[in-house]
């Protein structure tokens, strides 16, 4: 007899427009647009597979986000906001502004968390060295844009 061998699980994100303050007023009864399809095998039908509790700067609490299981691959879909990084709590525009200012005025913007700020100018330094050309010299500004368009996050620690 066989051994059965549970499908290892896989988790995607899909990136979907919508409001946090909504999601945190509505709560479990956001309406979630469903995917189309499966980002994995492009099966048709996906299952709602519950809600999860994700942390987000600016709230008190965690929001419930939204997600799907593919009944084919075992895929879970896990819906994420666009103005967010994966796996970063503060909005893509709080990081950019943050790290632009440091940069060309020498200071933090007040009321952000300098520890979790100097986190991402170092590893905005460190992913335009390996990704970006050797003398880059268009500024890290720029290369935090470059790294977007090429659908990096520029200041995760990973490499």
């Amino acid at each position: 007899m066989g051994l059965l061998c549970p499908r290892k699980q896989v988790t995607m994100i899909q990136f979907v427009d919508v409001v946090l303050k909504v999601i945190f007023v509505q709560g479990r009864n956001f309406l979630w647009q469903r995917p189309s399809e499966c980002p994995k095998c492009a099966n048709w039908k996906v299952w709602g597979h519950g809600h999860v509790q994700r942390n987000f700067e600016g709230f008190s609490v965690p929001l419930w986000l939204k997600r799907y299981r593919c009944p084919e691959c075992g895929c879970i879909i896990q819906m994420r906001p666009s103005s967010h990084f994966s796996r970063f709590q503060s909005s893509r525009e709080v990081i950019r502004f943050a790290l632009a200012r440091r940069i060309s005025h020498g200071k933090w913007p007040p009321g952000q968390f300098s520890g979790r700020m100097r986190h991402w100018l170092r590893n905005l330094r460190r992913q335009i060295r390996a990704r970006l050309t050797e003398k880059w010299k268009s500024g890290l500004m720029k290369g935090f844009d470059c790294l977007v368009a090429m659908g990096r996050v520029p200041v995760s620690r990973s490499i």
